[in-house]
């Protein structure tokens, strides 16, 4: 699938409207629903263009501003502004967006899966630990959950991270891993050798690892269109 429409919109959250990037198949059919989480960046055009490549592989991928019009190139001020984020308030705006997907006639099943990057891989998991509408959640290098909020999970997690990951180290990857067990959580976890954090943004090639993101690419595909098909 080639063709996609694209438009940003502003969807109902917390008794208002948080803006957000629309990119779908550009065709008659009905398609599953994604909720793709930002990077500390914002919705920048990175993060659009992984919604537009999840809109050719069949998908509606809904990314939420969570920022609202912010948005950084600069690790100091991104920082600021993830720092600045209220994490409960950016949950609500991804349980809205994944109600709000629900609600479109374009897709079906109404089984919305979550997927995040960096401060967005975490979101993903705490969204999915407190949103009965996600069917299905992927985190890459998303910092993992306590293990209080791991065991109100009820979806299935793909977890992907990179073994040089200086704030993520593989050890408490692990351990998450072992409460995913331990809850019974249907879940896949894979730590990439020789791959640190940020490796699948193509937008930076000094961390970029090319076959580490197809490979993690290539299985995000896969665990939607087990979980939400």
């Amino acid at each position: 699938m080639s063709n996609v429409k694209t438009q940003m919109i502003d969807f109902p959250s917390n008794g208002g409207t948080t803006p957000g990037y629309l990119a779908q198949p550009d065709d008659a059919s009905q398609h599953p629903g994604i909720v793709v989480i930002q990077e500390w960046w914002g919705l920048v055009p990175h993060i659009k263009d992984v919604a537009e490549r999840f809109a050719r592989e069949g998908f509606v991928a809904l990314a939420p501003d969570l920022y609202h019009g912010q948005a950084s190139t600069e690790p100091d001020e991104a920082r600021k502004l993830a720092m600045g984020l209220d994490a409960a308030r950016a949950v609500e705006e991804i349980t809205a967006a994944a109600r709000y997907l629900k609600s479109l006639a374009t897709v079906s099943p109404r089984q919305i899966g979550t997927v995040g990057w960096c401060m967005g891989g975490g979101l993903s998991l705490s969204a999915a630990a407190h949103n009965g509408d996600i069917c299905a959640a992927v985190a890459f290098y998303g910092r993992p959950l306590s293990a209080s909020d791991t065991a109100k999970l009820h979806v299935p997690v793909l977890g992907l991270y990179g073994e040089e990951d200086q704030g993520i180290p593989p050890e408490a990857v692990r351990t998450f891993e072992q409460e995913l067990q331990k809850n019974q959580i249907p879940h896949e976890i894979h730590i990439y050798p020789d791959a640190g954090h940020a490796f699948f943004n193509d937008t930076r090639p000094h961390i970029y690892k090319p076959e580490a993101a197809q490979d993690a690419w290539q299985k995000t595909l896969a665990w939607f269109r087990k979980y939400l098909g």
